[in-house]
C-alpha cells in the first residue's frame, strides 16, 4: 500500500449511540485547524456501490440475510472503498478519516454474530493486503447507555434492533482488540463529559500531526 508524504489513516469505532458523529466532526475541526488536507468517509459506504450495499446491510427486509453473506457483503463494500477513495487519498498525500472500518466486522460480525474471526482476518489479507489503520479511535460506553441514545435519533436500522446481548458481545471484542493491538487502537471513555472526551481525542490527535 503506496503512501505519500505521511497521510494518515484514522478510523473511529463504537457500539450504537458512542457518539461517533460528534467526534469525528471534532476531529476534521482539529484537522482543519492544522491545514491537513483529508476526506471524510464511512462503512460501509463511501462510494456509489459501497453505499447501495450498505442500504442492502441495513434496511430491514422479508428476508432475513445469513450471517456469511452480510460478511462478505461488507468485505464487497470495503473492497470496492479502498480501490476508489482510500488508497488513492493516502496515495497522494490526503489523510483518511473513516467511520468504521474492519474493526467493526470484527466486532460485529466476529463478536456479536459469532463468525470465525479466523475467516475475518483471511478476507482482510485478501481485500485490504497490508492496509490497516494508523490509529483507530474506540469510542466506548456500556451498550445499554449507547442504545438509548440511539433510540432518541428516530427509526432503528437493521442492527440497532437487536438484543442488548448482541450489543455486549460487540463491545467486547471491540475491547479485546484494543488488548491486543493498544498502541493503533486508543479506548476513549464515551460515557464521560463530552469536553472530556474530545479533550482525550485532542491529546492523541495532536501527537500525530
Amino acid at each position: 500500500m503506496i503512501r505519500s508524504n505521511g497521510a494518515r489513516f484514522i478510523t473511529v469505532e463504537g457500539v450504537e449511540g458512542v457518539g461517533k458523529s460528534t467526534n469525528i466532526r471534532f476531529i476534521t475541526q482539529c484537522l482543519d485547524s492544522a491545514g491537513v488536507n483529508y476526506v471524510l468517509t464511512r462503512e460501509p459506504g463511501g462510494t456509489v456501490v459501497a453505499e447501495s450495499i450498505r442500504h442492502l446491510l441495513l434496511a430491514k427486509q422479508e428476508e432475513n440475510l445469513c450471517e456469511l453473506t452480510e460478511l462478505l457483503l461488507v468485505f464487497a463494500a470495503r473492497a470496492q472503498h479502498i480501490s476508489q477513495v482510500i488508497a488513492p487519498a493516502l496515495a497522494n498525500g490526503t489523510w483518511v478519516i473513516c467511520d468504521r472500518f474492519t474493526d467493526a466486522t470484527y466486532a460485529y460480525q466476529g463478536g456479536g454474530r459469532g463468525l470465525s474471526m479466523s475467516v475475518i482476518s483471511q478476507l482482510e489479507t485478501l481485500v485490504q493486503g497490508d492496509l490497516r489503520p494508523d490509529v483507530t479511535y474506540i469510542l466506548d460506553l456500556p451498550p445499554a447507555t449507547g442504545l438509548q441514545r440511539a433510540t432518541q435519533r428516530g427509526e432503528l436500522d437493521r442492527f440497532e434492533v437487536e438484543k442488548l446481548e448482541f450489543f455486549d458481545r460487540v463491545r467486547a471484542a471491540y475491547l479485546d482488540r484494543a488488548r491486543h493491538e493498544p498502541e493503533r487502537c486508543i479506548v476513549i471513555n464515551a460515557d464521560a463529559s463530552l469536553e472530556t472526551v474530545q479533550s482525550d481525542i485532542r491529546r492523541h490527535l495532536e501527537g500525530l500531526l
